[in-house]
Formats: C-alpha cells, sequence, structure tokens
C-alpha cells in the first residue's frame, strides 16, 4: 500500500528546514520551526518532525541542540512531494521575514510578589525567544520582551500558570491596565494597575485573592502586556 502524501504542514517544515540550514549553516531550533509554520505548541512540532523522521526524510539527535538533519531521501521522494518544498519555500521565506523575535527574558509571578534581588527579571539563556507574526502587535516592536508566567492571580484574565506575555515597557499606564511591576522591596508581579490617589492598587484577576495596595513612590512600572500566547503542549 501507498504510504499517505506528505502533509501541507510537514512539506512547510521541511521547507523550512531546507532554507533554514542553506541560509544560516546549522538547523533551527523547535521553537523556530513553529514560528515559521504557525504552529504555537512545542508537541505538535515534535510530532511531525517524528513523523518525518519515520518516513526516513529526517536524523534527530534527541541529545544535541538543534539536533536536525535532513537526509538524502528528501530528493528522492516523489517528484510531487519535491515540487511542492520547492513551491513553499518562498512562502515560508515571506513568513519569516515578517517574523518577530521577541527575547525571553525570565519570569513572572502572577501571586504574591516574589523577591528578586535588583529588581530584574531572571536571565534565560540567549537562545530563548518567542517568534511571531509582526502583524500580532501594533506599534513600535524594537523593544519588546517576553516573561513567563507563573501562578494563577491573573486566571479570569485568561493568564494561566506557563503562559508567555508579550510585553513593551511602558512607564506611564492607564488604570486597568495589566503590567509587570517592579516594588521598592525588590518583589515583582503582575498585575491589573489603578492609581488611587497616592496609592496603587494592584488587582489580581481572581476572585480568592485580595488586591495589593502599595504607596505610589514604591512602584515601578516593567512594562505593560501586549498580548498573552497560552501554553497549551
Amino acid at each position: 500500500m501507498a504510504k499517505k502524501a506528505l502533509s501541507e504542514r510537514q512539506k512547510n517544515i521541511l521547507a523550512y528546514i531546507q532554507q533554514y540550514v542553506a541560509e544560516f549553516g546549522r538547523p533551527p531550533t523547535i521553537r523556530e520551526i513553529g514560528g515559521a509554520v504557525n504552529i504555537s505548541s512545542t508537541s505538535v512540532v515534535n510530532y511531525n518532525l517524528t513523523k518525518l523522521k519515520e518516513r526516513g526524510l529526517l536524523e534527530r539527535d534527541a541529545d544535541v541542540s538543534r539536533g536536525l538533519r535532513l537526509t538524502e531521501k528528501v530528493a528522492e521522494t516523489t517528484g510531487q512531494a519535491v515540487e511542492a518544498i520547492g513551491k513553499v519555500v518562498e512562502r515560508v521565506n515571506t513568513a519569516v521575514s515578517n517574523l518577530l523575535r521577541v527575547p525571553l527574558v525570565g519570569d513572572i509571578v502572577a501571586g504574591s510578589p516574589i523577591e528578586v534581588g535588583n529588581g530584574d527579571f531572571s536571565a534565560y539563556d540567549d537562545e530563548d525567544a518567542i517568534e511571531l507574526s509582526s502583524s500580532m502587535i501594533s506599534g513600535r516592536k524594537d523593544d519588546l520582551f517576553a516573561l513567563r508566567v507563573s501562578g494563577d492571580s491573573m486566571i479570569d484574565a485568561m493568564v494561566n500558570d506557563g503562559d508567555i506575555v508579550i510585553m513593551r515597557p511602558e512607564y506611564d499606564v492607564r488604570n486597568g491596565d495589566m503590567v509587570a511591576v517592579w516594588l521598592s522591596d525588590d518583589t515583582t508581579t503582575l498585575k491589573y494597575y489603578y492609581q488611587e490617589g497616592n496609592q496603587v492598587r494592584l488587582q489580581p484577576a481572581n476572585p480568592t485573592m485580595d488586591p495589593i495596595f502599595v504607596d505610589r513612590e514604591n512602584v515601578q512600572v516593567q512594562g505593560k502586556v501586549m498580548m498573552v500566547l497560552r501554553q497549551t503542549a
């Protein structure tokens, strides 16, 4: 029985790996593949890579970063598949050119504020970045950064533990904005911001948690939430 044809998604993955290796001389990361072919879940990317490996189209080394290698069988597969791969390269290139690479700089707690030392977010590796289409974010894009959420104080705002928030540095925010703030006792938290006289109310979106009241001079807004990327894997 003839093998099932490659899915459009699998053709796009092959095309992107092929193009990326040709341009950069190394394979892409799982996140880079997902961003290029519009797959938000790394587990879905891994599933399709496993299917391509089963068909002998690529080899994987799970112990090595970027451990992907296309095999000669890619060029030996059906003419239709080869032609399809060639056709999608241009489309993938267009998608890649429209991608934003947003650095994932650390964690932010959606819960009680936690101590962070110098008011900075914990640093991730340089390889950690979130890729998304530039059309998904309006306004300036050159200073965006991403934080991984820990905790459930913002669950009614559809921000869950493990989600990624895309932030823009903002220091003049409006009441009701969701912001990451640094407090003068060297703690950070993610909350809704409300200025009330000389105080700021940091309001959780969880009915089981109480708001935090702090003096205005003891609050420094680090950034405003522009987008939430929900983790489904």
